[in-house]
């Protein structure tokens, strides 16, 4: 007997089994997507590959951690502040900078005295 007293029929039944494929396949889509970012950061050959991996399945449910984890897996996360470089190889970066036409600003440099531009 079905819920309304009448008797289920082949119909129900494919419903049913309609049902239960749509569910599989919404949470297969939702496995797919949570392990996204893990995915691409280790095709990438990122150097945090397995933290990005375990961020996005963390992270899925409260959707911004996710984000942040997709974000890091195309970021190489090797972000070099030329401030802090030896003076040999900040020298050969400001000429590289230099070569390739663009102007150098050093604003951590104190100006020289004989300097034209004070800032």
């Amino acid at each position: 007997m079905g819920l309304l007293g009448q008797p289920l029929g082949y119909y129900d039944y494919l419903t049913f089994v309609a049902l239960i494929l749509l569910l599989a396949a919404v949470m297969a889509l939702f496995l797919f997507i949570m392990g996204l970012p893990g995915r691409i950061a280790i095709k990438r050959n990122h150097p945090h590959a397995e933290a990005v991996k375990l961020m996005g399945w963390m992270g899925f449910l409260a959707i911004i951690p996710w984000v942040h984890a997709f974000i890091w897996a195309y970021h190489d996360g090797m972000t070099v502040d030329i401030r802090r470089l030896p003076e040999g190889e900040r020298e050969a970066i400001r000429k590289e900078i230099e070569r390739l036409g663009g102007q150098v600003k050093d604003e951590y440099r104190a100006p020289a005295a004989d300097d034209p531009q004070k800032t």
